[in-house]
């Protein structure tokens, strides 16, 4: 039976030659993504800012509501099509989305490198991206071995492929899936398919491609029993996400702990967050995590 471990974990991206957190306070954060830096909200941010004064080349202003929505300000000479940026080798093509995002999730490095460790020693492992987004994770796992890439949105599907492109990975194994992460899970259960793996990264609210809603707190406990149907006990991993959600990593665990009764292992959770580069750096904390991990499978 999977244990529960109570104590939270940190787990801390520093930041590499292609992104920092340079500053943050005062519900902001000032960041580089290659050659240009950028103010966007950061709600968590709430204590003062280490530099005086910030120049970017661009700011997102949000809307006045709090469930989104706001426009770019361009101060600099911003490409509108984006420019490559790398991590680990591969490559992609960061952004200013109207979700003010940027193309990828630097917060995640230190997740996609605990992924990969934990499939040593497996060959050819199969692995599950649900949610994909713009596919950086999936290029990292597809470096070990095969990944379904599953995302709802046309578009990001295919900066993802564009991705791989741009990585030399157009020929890796992974299949670019535009679907419903909630119905071609089921549909994978159906097929008792089994994967080493999953990596899941739901948004708090959402649409699928013919207009099924998302809400993280009704649909996230059916998602996690089906991909608890994909898994056994000699599969690796599963990591859940969730950002700007009113719940606590220990939520998470708690749904693990139950949906994962009967496979060895630990759940563990806690929280993602990012450094920042420089003196008297201080840690901002982005997002919850929860992961059940199988120590006894690489044995």
């Amino acid at each position: 039976m999977a244990e529960l471990v109570e104590i939270p974990t940190l787990l801390t991206g520093e930041g590499w030659d292609g992104y920092r957190l340079l500053d943050s306070g005062d519900g902001r954060k000032l960041e580089s993504y290659g050659p240009y830096r950028f103010i966007r909200p950061e709600p968590q941010a709430m204590w003062t800012p280490r530099i005086a004064q910030w120049d970017a080349d661009g700011e997102f202003i949000p809307a006045s509501d709090e469930d989104g929505g706001g426009r770019w300000h361009f101060i600099g000479n911003v490409p509108r099509d984006g420019w490559p940026l790398s991590w680990r080798g591969v490559n992609f093509t960061a952004q200013c989305t109207p979700f003010r995002h940027l193309g990828f999730f630097p917060d995640m490095a230190p997740v996609w490198d605990w992924m990969d460790a934990q499939l040593d020693g497996l060959d050819d492992p199969l692995c599950l991206n649900l949610f994909g987004y713009t596919g950086v994770g999936s290029l990292s796992l597809a470096r070990r071995g095969r990944v379904a890439h599953v995302d709802a949105s046309k578009k990001s599907v295919a900066q993802a492929r564009e991705n791989a492109a741009l990585s030399g990975m157009s020929d890796a194994p992974i299949r670019w899936l535009v679907d419903d992460a909630v119905k071609f899970t089921a549909r994978e259960v159906r097929r008792e398919r089994r994967y080493d793996g999953i990596i899941l990264d739901p948004p708090k609210f959402g649409r699928g491609p013919t207009g099924e809603v998302w809400r993280l707190e009704d649909a996230l406990p059916g998602l996690v029993t089906d991909c608890r149907q994909l898994l056994d006990a000699d599969s690796r991993f599963l990591f859940l996400t969730a950002y700007a959600v009113r719940m606590s990593s220990l939520a998470l665990a708690g749904l693990l702990a139950e949906k994962f009764d009967g496979l060895p292992g630990r759940i563990e959770h806690g929280e993602l967050a990012v450094r920042e580069s420089g003196d008297g750096s201080r840690i901002l904390p982005t997002a919850i995590f929860a992961r059940w991990v199988n120590d006894e499978g690489q044995q």
